[in-house]
């Protein structure tokens, strides 16, 4: 197939933080699709993402976060495809993902995702996206989990880089993959200590002000870390 080809060939002697990246751009170019995401702990609040090809993908990403709901957090959460074929005319289970998207990405027409096995875990998924409708045949979307296996086994060579550590991933583009993932967290545990509150209930309340205002959960992140609390 030629998606997994293309996902061996990118990892191979590139550096770990390149990785995803290149990973993104062999899932795009295997599958034919028009942009690519790629996250961690896709249906948690410590969500992660790892990478995106291009503003699109990152606009759907940030989309499903801060509404709680999408393919791709669906995916993470049964271990399944999900397709989304016709984004403009299909009815589909995710009311508020549905109306952000269709309103914020009018261009895009179809939305799937593919769950990320580490083991029996599912630790992620990929999120891909089309500017026309039916991208992926019913066979190709049968075929995707050898895709997402591929992406999985070229992600091992970086499992320390996910597993460990505390500071800000050195993944490209750097200054996207902090913003949506070591900052996001960074805010949370702001917000939290702020209000008194727990850090679940600290990124509801980023998630609600996102939502009102129309906002990106970046925009607040970044609000939030431009005031911080007074230590004595």
């Amino acid at each position: 197939m030629k998606a997994v080809r293309l996902i061996a060939e990118a990892s191979v002697g590139a550096p770990v933080e390149e990785v995803p990246q290149r990973v993104c751009a062999a899932v795009r170019e295997g599958l034919e699709v028009d942009g690519v995401t790629v996250s961690l702990l896709t249906d948690t609040p410590a969500r992660q993402l790892l990478a995106a090809s291009d503003d699109a993908a990152l606009l759907l990403e940030e989309i499903q976060f801060t509404v709680l709901e999408g393919p791709c957090i669906s995916a993470a959460e049964t271990g399944e495809p999900m397709a989304v074929d016709d984004l403009r005319h299909e009815l589909v289970p995710w009311p508020l993902f549905g109306a952000m998207a269709c309103e914020k990405l009018p261009e895009v027409r179809s939305v799937y995702a593919l769950p990320l096995f580490f083991g029996d875990y599912v630790l992620g998924s990929v999120d891909l996206l089309a500017m026309r409708p039916h991208a992926l045949s019913a066979e190709a979307l049968q075929q995707a989990s050898h895709v997402a296996d591929a992406v999985t086994a070229a992600l091992m060579p970086t499992r320390e880089m996910l597993l460990t550590g505390n500071k800000a991933p050195a993944w490209q583009p750097e200054e996207v993959i902090r913003a949506h993932w070591f900052d996001t967290w960074r805010a949370v545990g702001v917000l939290a200590a702020r209000s008194r509150i727990t850090p679940e209930d600290a990124l509801a309340l980023m998630r609600a002000e996102a939502f009102r205002t129309g906002r990106s959960l970046t925009d607040i992140t970044r609000d939030i870390l431009k005031n911080p609390p007074h230590t004595p």
